[in-house]
């Protein structure tokens, strides 16, 4: 049987009309009918019984159609399968994420990027931001969203999925703990806790005191800010997912905004890689 042979009896089966099986078609009426004669002289036997008033199967075209439908739909499905493998759109996406803002930000572009995609998976995982960009080159993740700036040799970074303000952390027993905002050059009366972490400077650094101490994680950042040893210019989210009785986050009233959004070695980008980027702006446009 021609392809044209197939589609048209099983329109024609589904709709049984001849009109509206030649509408689906984008075909006349006639091409349907002259199509379907010439598939009944093939098979040797009517397959419609047609009147003026509706169109049915006849047995032998009720057998055709339950034998021919199965296998025509596994093939459309197979052909679908292979441009989907070399549109890059099958395995598994490896996405990196720094810290709780940005997990949920791969979470949700993860469920629109699943819609449509069955034989892709996402396989999220949180990093450091200290080995993030050696991870990418290392090919242990295919794109990572973090704070920008996240560029670097060979990184593309894709548009910012979300804009926060800067706020800096302080002890709850800190002078400034029971300030409403502070500006930028209030950060030169701090110490400021150093970490692979730290956001981009904002302007004055903290040289209160001398340097800060090391931290090697946002959580131990915290806890160091809440033990009194420093302070730390976090984002606003840290105000609502680290919550803590000895920490208080005060806004920098004029610090420029935090952007975080996605980043990927150039030379491995990939449909996968650009489908999951368009997914993270669709729901973060979605989410405002």
């Amino acid at each position: 049987m021609e392809r044209q042979e197939i589609e048209v009896f099983l329109a024609l089966a589904e709709e049984l009309h001849f009109g509206r099986a030649g509408q689906r078609l984008g075909v006349t009426t006639t091409r349907v009918s002259q199509v379907v004669r010439a598939l009944e002289r093939r098979v040797g036997a009517q397959l419609f019984e047609r009147t003026s008033r509706r169109v049915t199967l006849t047995p032998t075209g009720r057998q055709l159609h339950e034998d021919l439908k199965p296998a025509y739909d596994q093939v459309l499905a197979a052909v679908a399968r292979a441009v989907a493998h070399g549109r890059g759109l099958t395995g598994t996406l490896r996405v990196g994420y720094v810290g709780a803002a940005a997990g949920r930000l791969v979470m949700t572009a993860a469920t629109r990027f699943r819609l449509g995609r069955p034989d892709c998976a996402v396989e999220a995982r949180e990093v450091q931001v200290s080995d993030a960009a050696e991870r990418l080159h290392a090919d242990e993740i295919d794109v990572l969203v973090g704070c920008f700036p996240l560029d670097g040799p060979g990184l593309t970074s894709g548009p910012a999925l979300l804009s926060e303000p800067r706020m800096l952390a302080v002890p709850a027993g800190h002078p400034f703990a029971r300030t409403a905002s502070l500006s930028v050059e209030d950060l030169a009366r701090v110490r400021l806790v150093r970490a692979p972490c730290s956001l981009p400077s904002v302007g004055t650094a903290g040289s209160a005191g001398g340097d800060g101490p090391v931290a090697e994680t946002f959580q131990e950042v915290l806890t160091l800010v809440g033990a009194g040893r420093g302070t730390f210019v976090v984002g606003e989210h840290a105000a609502r997912l680290y919550a803590r009785p000895d920490l208080v986050y005060i806004p920098l009233r004029d610090a420029p905004p935090l952007d975080w959004g996605p980043v990927w070695p150039t030379a491995r980008e990939t449909a996968r890689v650009r489908a999951f980027v368009t997914a993270a702006v669709e729901s973060a446009r979605a989410a405002v």
